[in-house]
């Protein structure tokens, strides 16, 4: 057979979201020129692509770093920030006004969008086509990658009965779930995330307001308005949440994205993955859905009955990386995997950019611990307290506190061009370890106190509406998105600042879950009480706050706190401690 010779400086693996950004990337910021190769004849596929939904940073990535700003404003839909809403207890939850919810009612200062991954990988690919610096090979087979100490290395394949091969100075592997050079060099390593989902598309719009026995007068007209506004509900990723699992319903232009994910613990996969299996089981604990989803049959399905995985490298001075999920995949939980993508392509190619050797291994080095922190510090959220789903107050409690972290310390930097700063680099690291630990035993704490809630308390009767920007911490945090164009100076003053107000969060919610598992309204407010709470240390101990409490009262003193010990009453009504007597109506 023929041989041919393609000489290149990037060679990509992989042609989906992680491997055509980094093309558009790198033909935006760098010099060199780029091959990207896939494995599939046609990109994007025809079957319909999950990873839907954007946050703050990816939003942020797709439309300002790659330029998609208009292709994802005309093409998508612009996202109404994230929704969670629960059943409540003592009614038919056949209409939505039944349910209670959280969320942010306020649009987001970084915009985020709902993407049909199929049209917007067809975008970046059209975009990268154009460039003269760019080549793209779909359809290879027979794929091997040798990798060099020194000088370039090799990629070779082969198309249509010919033999191709590429040298060049560095391969980015983006092959997702395949995984190429993970597989090869042996990097694959598990996690504590043992999650499954099972996914699938309608034709049409599922309007959420629409599963009501209200007419339109009274829709309009619905006290729940006071909380909620009047923004489109369908434009959130809405979760339906329940103990151990989600369920989303995404809106694209034409189609809707459905999906369940759930802990294996908690939930048995066998149950569930079918879209008929999956069907049933959302309508048996969400009866409003079961006016619509069985109507519709499913456009294209999937699943995964384990989906979680880490990686023991991902990035190296020998002039190899990985991105997407051909190294490291978490939870879809929150949408962190265009966050990631955004994250690790950016610090790849930084290092791309960067032709002395000696300053190359520092950055890799630098790179690997950021790539890594980064996606561990979500394994406590994914790992630990999946249980707090079932509860609208507990989840309430750890995502403001899990969005304030990412507000701070993932967006903040982010938009700031920081992450690849050597000078603001160490000190995000050890800020962002200190993190770690709080993180950890918060997350402990919220899931031990769910387990304590469903024993002791009833459920709401009625339902409770909470934005989480009720809480003053998660409020702080958001502040960052406007301190644009910060030098590394000015930048670690306010992860410092951030830190304290994450310290002060963590310290509340603690107080709150103690002053109501003990009942004593007053203890919120008790410094002594308050002080014996470590953020770094929280154990969930009934009996260690009442005897604690009993020591405090004897010794009153009123707590400085620096927010608003109010922000969780909406959930008064079903909390015996939710309100200290000072602040108790008639």
């Amino acid at each position: 057979m023929a041989t041919k010779n393609i000489d290149h400086d990037i060679v990509i693996v992989g042609a989906g979201l992680a491997g055509l950004s980094l093309a558009r990337q790198l033909l935006r910021e760098t010099t060199g020129s780029v091959l990207l190769l896939e494995r599939r004849r046609t990109v994007p596929p025809v079957r319909q692509k999950v990873g839907e939904a954007t946050v703050q940073l990816s939003g942020y990535y797709f439309s300002k770093v790659l330029g998609l700003e208009a292709h994802l404003m005309t093409e998508h839909y612009l996202k109404y920030n994230l929704r969670f809403l629960w059943p409540t207890a003592g009614t038919a939850n056949n209409a939505l006004e039944d349910l209670s919810q959280s969320y942010i009612r306020n649009l987001s200062n970084i915009a985020s969008y709902q993407i049909d991954r199929n049209k917007f990988e067809a975008e970046l690919l059209r975009l990268n086509l154009e460039h003269e610096r760019f080549s793209f090979v779909p359809g290879i087979r027979e794929l091997e990658i040798d990798l060099a100490d020194q000088g370039p290395h090799s990629v070779r394949w082969s198309k249509a009965g010919a033999q191709c091969c590429s040298t060049c100075l560095w391969v980015v592997d983006t092959s997702g779930r395949n995984k190429v050079l993970a597989r090869e060099l042996g990097l694959g390593k598990p996690n504590e995330i043992r999650h499954g989902a099972m996914f699938w598309w309608i034709d049409g719009l599922l309007d959420l307001e629409d599963l009501t026995d209200l007419d339109p007068q009274q829709r309009r007209l619905h006290s729940s308005r006071r909380e909620t506004g009047h923004l489109p509900f369908f434009l959130a990723t809405n979760h339906f949440m329940t103990e151990g699992a989600w369920f989303w319903v995404i809106p694209l232009h034409g189609r809707t994205s459905l999906g369940l994910v759930f802990d294996r613990e908690l939930v048995d996969p066998e149950d569930v993955m079918s879209v008929e299996k999956a069907t049933r089981w959302i309508c048996e604990r969400f009866p409003l859905l079961a006016r619509e989803l069985p109507k519709h049959e499913p456009i294209c399905f999937g699943g995964l009955k384990d989906f979680s995985y880490d990686c023991r490298q991902t990035i190296s001075p020998q002039r190899w990386a990985l991105a997407g999920e051909a190294g490291r995949f978490s939870d879809p939980l929150y949408s962190p995997g265009g966050d990631l993508i955004a994250i690790y392509n950016t610090l790849i190619v930084d290092a791309i950019n960067t032709q002395d050797d000696g300053e190359l291994l520092a950055k890799c080095n630098r790179a690997e611990q950021l790539m890594r922190a980064t996606y561990s510090a979500y394994e406590p959220s994914y790992a630990l307290s999946y249980n707090t789903l079932g509860d609208a107050e507990v989840f309430s409690l750890k995502y403001s506190w899990e969005l304030a972290v990412y507000f701070s310390f993932y967006v903040f930097p982010f938009i700031n061009e920081l992450l690849t700063d050597r000078h603001f680099q160490p000190t995000f690291l050890r800020h962002f370890a200190k993190l770690g630990p709080i993180n950890h035993g918060l997350q402990r704490f919220l899931s031990a106190y769910y387990e304590w809630k469903k024993e002791q308390t009833a459920e709401p009767s009625e339902p409770v509406y909470f934005d989480f920007t009720r809480m003053c911490g998660l409020r702080e945090a958001e502040k960052t998105f406007y301190e644009v164009g910060v030098d590394p100076g000015e930048a670690k003053q306010v992860l410092r600042e951030q830190f304290a107000n994450l310290t002060e969060m963590a310290r509340y919610i603690a107080a709150w879950v103690a002053a109501t598992v003990i009942d004593q309204p007053d203890a919120l407010h008790n410094r002594n009480f308050v002080d014996s709470l470590d953020p770094a240390s929280l154990t969930f101990d009934p009996a260690g706050w009442q005897r604690q409490w009993e020591a405090s009262d004897r010794q009153p003193g009123a707590y400085a706190w620096r927010l608003d010990t109010a922000a969780m009453a909406p959930f008064r009504s079903q909390s015996p401690a939710a309100e200290p007597k000072a602040l108790r109506t008639a």
